[in-house]
């Protein structure tokens, strides 16, 4: 037989704590973020350096030059939830 609602069950839509989903949640994308900017970061640093005519002092500046903006445009927003 196919599955009927049972209307004797303690279960109520929208009753349960999620504060525990809600801090997994933020943190995955809080890592997903920061993790995201670390590997471009890192990637155009690398890239820069090695690169044929590359050198150290230009990826480094560039690299910093995305961290920075990258860390002014992701970070929370004041009042932001």
């Amino acid at each position: 037989p196919m599955a009927e609602p049972h209307a004797d069950h303690d279960y109520q839509r929208g009753t349960q704590d999620i504060a525990e989903q809600r801090s997994t949640f933020s943190l995955v994308m809080g890592m997903t973020k920061w993790g995201s900017l670390a590997v471009a970061v890192a990637l155009l640093f690398l890239v820069m350096w090695f690169q044929p005519g590359g050198n150290f002092f230009t990826a480094l500046i560039a690299a910093g030059v995305v961290a920075v903006a990258g860390i002014l445009v992701l970070r929370d927003k004041p009042g932001a939830h």
